[in-house]
């Protein structure tokens, strides 16, 4: 076998327009560069503008025209390329630790411009043969080959050798051959990563070891979905033996946090036990054990299941990984971050104390980070909350609406795929009286992501109010099971489904488990199903608490409920809550036309 000699590195020369036009060629076709949105057509031109002596002219606009299609009154602040420039250097930086570990040539291009730098990788191509020292990445290609396999003769032999060489390059090696920096500086995080280790066969026979594999493939699909998380790609996940030291996942991938578990197999029980652990100090944050009987359905959908369970528990916007960020310092994004983990405490309670915090805080992290899509998101349900809420109004700008709109559709621009831009924009679109395109956009992110229950609960109320109850009623559940900690607004909604559904019980059990003191309609809403349930004093409480916090809601009731696409129907079945609660509306001739129309 042969190694690198190092030493001849640096007196190569460098490498030329074919070599270089062959690399780009083997970056742009390989399957671990994105295919989606302008990245490969953005390196090539900036590539072949560089080869050709024109790296000079590669500047925004010139990017933005010839690129990106924009006009010529393109402007500076429009973000476009600084984004998609942030996104290709992610894109390379995944392709070398991936795909691209052995390739001859490497594509860079430095922060702060768009000139593309071309070097040497390491391993290049001049070699010089050592009999008495193995090729490291051939021993561990063998050793991920023998796990995965499942053939355990081999897997003792060549784990061992994976754990002897992989300590051997980790403290021999413990900086990146092309940028001088090591492996936990290059990979520092903006919001928290995870590390998904095999799961362990803790069976005797192949069952076992199939469910084991599949059960880790399938969470490596479920948890990216969840954009306020980083997940390690599934080849880093291939490339660790089970039941990997949790410092050796602080140390050489700079995770902070590490899944695993195993799978047991016994007759025709199931046993899968998962467990989360913080890198920082090993401490297990949360465990769970999933039991299946496997006559009762088969592996992909038990591991589905199994998976999309721990996605929740774990990944969704108030699981234990959020939880658990509450208490850690701002990261090195100087503090955007923080800004998503203080939105959702905010989302918890809608005061309205918080709602200009949080705006302010958004506004700075969009503007630090233009690339960071979930950031646009939240701001744009924070900018929409002033229309609904009036929370913290301000006379500047565009209306409320309209930025909720701009901020959705830029979040989109940014990431496509992200579920939070996606809850966003059907959110806007709702109350924006798009009712049919935001249904359109809502039921696209339900499919994208069962399992967040934000889009869940946002969805449940927007259909719900547009008249499906029932179906409403049924996301609103979903959402609330998976995310009991962060149901406030969801159980009131839940509560006002159950009133319109004609379940008075169900109502006021809801009303009470939503502790929402500070949301003023919380209390309108509690008022309407006190009053239903014959609860005079309760009901005659939260009117009043009411009226002091929305003063001007009454008065302009029917408009209000207009704007959240309520069927007349369903507002007049309102108005008459509203009366048996003692509360009056001052709206329009409408308003008592409604009011004095049987129900």
């Amino acid at each position: 076998m042969a190694v690198q000699d190092t030493n001849t590195i640096g007196t190569r020369r460098p490498p030329n327009a074919d070599d270089i036009r062959a690399q780009l060629e083997r970056i742009v076709t390989s399957p671990e560069f994105p295919t989606v949105g302008r990245g490969a057509a953005f390196l090539t031109y900036i590539v072949e503008e560089t080869i050709c002596g024109r790296a000079n002219r590669l500047k925004g606009y010139s990017i933005a025209l010839e690129i990106f299609r924009r006009g010529e009154n393109f402007s500076q602040d429009d973000p476009v390329v600084r984004i998609e420039a942030g996104r290709l250097r992610r894109a390379l930086e995944r392709y070398y630790l991936v795909a691209g570990q052995t390739d001859s040539i490497r594509i860079d291009i430095p922060k702060g411009g768009y000139i593309p730098v071309f070097t040497w990788n390491c391993p290049g191509s001049i070699h010089r043969e050592v009999i008495d020292k193995p090729d490291i990445s051939e021993i561990r290609s063998l050793a991920r080959a023998s796990w995965w396999s499942g053939t355990a003769r081999t897997l003792g032999l060549f784990a061992g050798l994976a754990v002897f060489f992989g300590f051997t390059a980790y403290w021999t090696l413990p900086y990146d051959a092309v940028t001088g920096t090591s492996p936990t500086a290059r990979l520092q995080p903006d919001k928290p990563t995870v590390l998904v280790a095999p799961f362990v066969n803790l069976g005797d026979g192949p069952q076992s070891h199939s469910y084991a594999i599949g059960l880790t493939e399938q969470l490596l699909t479920t948890l990216p979905r969840f954009k306020e998380i980083k997940v390690f790609e599934i080849e880093t996940s291939r490339s660790l033996l089970p039941q990997i030291d949790v410092a050796e996942v602080r140390e050489r991938f700079a995770a902070q946090y590490l899944l695993a578990g195993g799978v047991r197999v016994a007759g025709d029980r199931l046993r899968a036990s998962v467990r989360l652990l913080d890198t920082r100090d090993g401490a297990i944050l949360w465990s769970q054990s999933y039991d299946h009987d496997l006559r009762s359905g088969d592996l992909f959908t038990i591991q589905t299941d199994v998976a999309n369970r721990v996605a929740a528990s774990v990944a969704q916007p108030y699981g234990i990984i959020a939880q658990a960020e509450v208490g850690r310092p701002p990261p090195d994004d100087l503090g955007t971050y923080k800004c998503a983990l203080d939105f959702y405490e905010y989302r918890i309670h809608l005061s309205v104390e918080r709602h200009g915090a949080v705006r302010n805080c958004l506004e700075q992290a969009v503007e630090r980070s233009p690339a960071y899509s979930t950031a646009r998101a939240m701001l744009s349900m924070i900018y929409l909350d002033e229309e609904r809420y009036k929370f913290n109004p301000t006379t500047e700008g565009p209306p409320p609406i309209e930025r909720a709109l701009q901020a959705a559709r830029q979040a989109i621009q940014v990431e496509p795929d992200n579920t939070r831009a996606q809850q966003a924009l059907m959110m806007a679109l709702f109350f924006d009286r798009q009712l049919a395109e935001a249904t359109h956009v809502g039921e696209h992110a339900i499919a994208m992501n069962p399992n967040d229950t934000e889009v869940l609960g946002e969805f449940g109320t927007r259909i719900a109010i547009a008249g499906q109850w029932q179906r409403g009623a049924e996301l609103l559940d979903q959402a609330i099971a998976l995310n009991p900690r962060g149901g406030g607004f969801y159980r009131g909604m839940r509560g006002l489904a159950s009133y319109m559904l004609g379940d008075t019980v169900n109502a006021v059990l809801q009303i009470k488990r939503s502790d929402m003191q500070k949301f003023p309609l919380f209390h309108g809403v509690a008022a309407i199903i006190y009053a239903e349930a014959g609860m005079t004093v309760e009901a005659g409480r939260a009117a009043a608490v009411f009226k002091t916090m929305r003063p001007d809601f009454l008065p302009n009731f029917v408009s209000e409920m207009t704007s959240r696409n309520m069927r007349d129907a369903d507002l007049n079945r309102l108005v008459e809550g509203l009366r048996k609660a003692g509360m009056t509306i001052g709206d329009d001739e409408r308003a008592f036309a409604y009011a004095s129309e049987p129900p």
